[in-house]
């Protein structure tokens, strides 16, 4: 089993650790997770995880890095890393928004394999969508990557020029089809339902609509025709959100997040 390092114990990075352990991918003690303050994280410490303060020395052993902090405190860890990977034998991946493999190749050296992914938080519960690129890595290292997030959810192999967008629409998308149930369950208890019970209609009709456009290799619009009949009760709610804006705000909402997602490094 390889040997993983996760720099960055935050959302992802945690989820990330939970879901390889979860699906087996390798063992707690094969994962090191990294933080300013490991005094935190009892928890894991439970679980088998390694815990480390010092990311120079969590890296020696490991096959796989995976960076996983705020783009504003890579330029920090990747100083701190810098000269310690070995390339022939040490895989970087990067999880982080808005950076290039180039970012940092140009840190730590242009002959480190470096792959890109962007799962999101789903990924704990083995339900990610990630997307994976590289400008250079090797077809063994994407395969291995592929290998690693597809143990936690589904793959897609992507152009790096589109990572930005994968965060809007899959990573931020978590957080916009969590407000949309929400929303459902809101209606809901307005029509008359309790608020648990509108919660959990709302998120069980989520979910068959994905698993009937997953299962059925269908598309939205032709299992929405199946449900909506002349001056039905069905079409006459979907117009009223168009008059709304339901789909055009949807769509700036993703547009606007991508654009961010582009300029976080930067910043």
């Amino acid at each position: 089993m390889p040997k993983i390092t996760i720099i960055g114990s935050g959302n992802i990075g945690l989820s990330l650790a939970k879901g390889l352990l979860a699906k087996a991918y390798c063992q707690a003690e094969d994962i090191t997770l990294t933080r300013r303050n490991i005094k935190q994280m009892n928890s894991e410490a439970e679980r088998g995880f390694k815990l480390s303060d010092n990311n120079r020395e969590a890296i020696l052993r490991a096959d796989i890095i995976v960076l996983a902090v705020l783009p504003q405190q890579l330029n920090q860890v990747l100083e701190q890393i810098n000269g310690a990977i070995i390339a022939e034998q040490q895989l970087v991946v990067s999880v982080i928004s808005g950076v290039s493999c180039k970012d940092i190749r140009l840190q730590l050296g242009d002959d480190i394999q470096v792959v890109r992914a962007m799962p999101n938080t789903a990924i704990a519960i083995g339900q990610s969508m990630t997307c994976i690129a590289s400008d250079h890595a090797t077809d063994h290292h994407m395969a291995e990557v592929t290998r690693l997030f597809e143990t936690v959810g589904a793959v897609v192999t992507i152009n790096e020029d589109l990572m930005t967008s994968a965060t809007a629409l899959c990573a931020c998308g978590i957080a916009f089809f969590l407000r949309s149930i929400r929303a459902a369950s809101q209606g809901g208890v307005e029509i008359g339902f309790h608020a648990h019970d509108a919660l959990k209609m709302a998120v069980q009709t989520a979910k068959g609509a994905a698993d009937l456009l997953l299962q059925m290799q269908s598309h939205p619009e032709s299992e929405i025709d199946k449900v909506t009949s002349p001056k039905g009760c069905t079409i006459a709610g979907l117009n009223e959100m168009e008059h709304n804006g339901f789909s055009s705000a949807f769509i700036k909402g993703i547009k606007l997040s991508a654009e961010r997602a582009g300029g976080l490094y930067k910043d």
